[in-house]
């Protein structure tokens, strides 16, 4: 599997067989979209409308399950809902035998009954930029303890090439919240089932 990180909490996952693309709003933050025809596009939230025809648009709970890739929405507080609503969705993604969740604006407080749906995680996507819209490195820790996935990949920081709505931190702000030391810093991360076999947790970094 190939991972590539666009900005926000956009995020691309390719097989030989499929392709997901999670998140791409880069348009509302004035970048240029990445999905392309045929992909499976994952929302966690609100979205505009894909640039291109999807093979499969998912963006609420649910189990769905196309081109080898088993998609499980989980419903979820968003990190502005107040108490009592559930607006986000949370997506566990099992592809070529990898365990992958990717969180997205939640609140950092999961229900025991979330956390067995999540199970077991080797890759982790997870939101830092903070300010009050979203997971900050604190926020980030607390789901990442809960969770304990074997590869964190830190999302949604400053971007000077994206605009938004409110101002996030750095990324170097957030790592020093979390605590970690990145393993490595990649622009592409290839991945398979035989490279997460560690049981300490690892950090790296997409830009």
């Amino acid at each position: 599997m190939d991972i590539q990180f666009h900005g926000a909490n956009c995020i691309t996952l390719t097989t030989k067989n499929a392709r997901v693309t999670i998140d791409d709003t880069l348009v509302d933050l004035g970048g240029k979209p990445v999905a392309k025809a045929g992909d499976l596009a994952l929302f966690t939230g609100a979205h505009p409308d894909p640039a291109q025809e999807p093979k499969l648009l998912i963006d609420q709970p649910g189990e769905y399950e196309a081109s080898g890739v088993f998609v499980y929405g989980i419903t979820a507080r968003s990190h502005l809902d107040e108490e009592g609503q559930k607006t986000a969705t949370m997506y566990k993604i099992i592809i070529e035998d990898i365990n992958i969740l990717v969180s997205g604006h939640i609140y950092p407080e999961l229900t025991d009954k979330q956390l067995e749906d999540i199970g077991m995680i080797d890759v982790m996507f997870v939101p830092v930029g903070g300010n009050g819209y979203t997971l900050d490195g604190q926020g980030a820790l607390k789901l990442i303890k809960k969770i304990e996935p074997k590869l964190i990949i830190p999302t949604h920081y400053a971007d000077p090439s994206l605009s938004f709505a409110v101002p996030q931190q750095s990324l170097e702000q957030a790592l020093t919240s979390l605590a970690m030391e990145p393993k490595e810093t990649v622009s592409r991360l290839r991945l398979k089932a035989s490279d997460l076999l560690s049981d300490t947790s690892q950090l790296i970094v997409m830009q």
